[in-house]
């Protein structure tokens, strides 16, 4: 396993340093360029590893808080150099962060507990996410991050393009913009070798078809959404640009803590009445943090940075998503998707409280004790609800890495 392991969860500074090292290690088959910058002027960089024209992008970074994706890229790459096969008619690609605005702002050095990752937490609004920015923005207003993607995107023309996401409880699944058949085997194969549970029932994925556990095809454009008030759809992401080229997009996520919970494909006994339940704790527990939001504002006068942008956005979600859950039949009705709900519910005002926290913080404000108390709260009621255990960081990068690596193959062949 890399050195780059020893690490716990590296900055954009180390991973773009490791893989200069690695360039100049081996010059005539590496070589690492700037491809953009971000919004705030930070380079985007990208390895390349071979110089075939069938190529595979990996894209790590696209959200802040998933840390795991640089080092997953780093060890893939290095497994690429060393593998002869894998790069024998295929050009290996990685973007090594795709926000390092949002990578500078989320914090996740060694977290110990749920706790832990939440007082570093960042994940911007989507309209400020580099992959999520289309699907809510036109054209014209694209951030560069976004911009800089899609060149790349366009430049190599990948048959697969991989990005690395993860989760903070739950399991692992994979989503993919066109199916890739023989996939879901070595998936599965991999999980249970490394003790992490795939996640059946994801509710990112809720309502589409599916080609194996844990991995999820994406409907075409135009069919109908699960959840109707979200203003994203993945449908309008970067995901789907490399179909203009004849590739696909796979999505591999992996979680920080396991959960076994949400791996039971039982048939839950009442599943719309577990709904409108969560949806109602959802609003309760929203309006606990825009109650501490409204008491504070006054003293935030002139704020407005990407941390509270994005706490206000999360907010915003809520009472769309609440009435979705109440009034729409469930897209599932297995334990497994009653239980990624129910995460899912405990999540988003959780982040919400958690970035709110870190302006109270920053602004010695009042209400930031009583705030952090209750992140502290809920964190720990996240993590006994589902019995959480830590993945350990290693066992996430080669659950990902087999994953990719098993995509591009089985895709490869898919394209012949």
């Amino acid at each position: 396993m890399s050195l780059l392991l020893q690490l716990r969860y590296p900055t954009v500074t180390q991973l773009v340093a490791s893989a200069a090292a690695l360039a100049a290690h081996r010059p005539g088959l590496c070589t690492l360029r700037q491809v953009g910058v971000s919004r705030a002027g930070r380079p985007l960089h990208l390895l390349s590893v071979g110089h075939a024209r069938r190529a595979v992008l990996v894209v790590a970074g696209a959200h802040a808080n998933e840390p795991t994706g640089g080092s997953t890229s780093l060890a893939l790459a290095e497994r690429v150099v060393s593998e002869r096969e894998l790069r024998a008619d295929t050009s290996w690609h990685f973007l090594l962060c795709a926000d390092p605005d949002g990578a500078s702002l989320h914090r996740t050095p060694a977290p110990r507990s749920l706790f832990d990752y939440h007082l570093g937490f960042f994940r911007p609004a989507a309209e400020e996410q580099p992959e999520w920015s289309p699907s809510v923005l036109p054209p014209h207003r694209l951030p560069p991050e976004t911009r800089a993607l899609t060149r790349v995107i366009d430049e190599l023309r990948p048959y697969l393009q991989a990005t690395l996401h993860g989760t903070d409880l739950g399991g692992s699944w994979v989503q993919l913009t066109k199916d890739i058949p023989g996939l879901a085997e070595p998936f599965a194969k991999s999980a249970a070798e490394l003790h992490i549970p795939v996640e059946t029932g994801a509710s990112d994925a809720a309502g589409w078809a599916a080609s194996g556990p844990g991995v999820h095809v994406m409907p075409s454009p135009g069919a109908g959404a699960a959840y109707p008030s979200m203003p994203d759809d993945a449908r309008h992401s970067t995901w789907y640009d490399t179909h203009r080229h004849g590739g696909l997009t796979a999505v591999v996520e992996v979680p920080m803590w396991a959960s076994d919970l949400v791996d039971d494909p039982a048939p839950h006994p009442a599943p719309a009445a577990a709904m409108r339940r969560l949806a109602r704790r959802l609003l309760r527990d929203a309006l606990e943090v825009e109650r501490v939001l409204a008491e504070a504002l006054p003293r935030l006068e002139g704020l407005d940075g990407p941390l509270l942008r994005a706490a206000k956005w999360a907010l915003e979600l809520v009472p769309g998503l609440a009435a979705d859950w109440m009034h729409t039949p469930p897209a599932d009705n297995t334990m497994a998707y009653v239980g990624s709900v129910d995460a899912f519910g405990r999540r988003l005002p959780l982040r919400a409280a958690a970035m709110l926290l870190r302006v109270l913080q920053e602004a010695d404000d009042r209400a930031a004790p009583g705030l952090e108390r209750l992140v502290a709260s809920w964190s720990d009621a996240f993590a006994e609800r589902f019995r959480a255990r830590w993945v350990p960081l290693e066992h996430q990068v080669e659950h990902q890495l087999r994953t990719v690596v098993a995509a591009a193959l089985h895709a490869r062949d898919r394209a012949a």
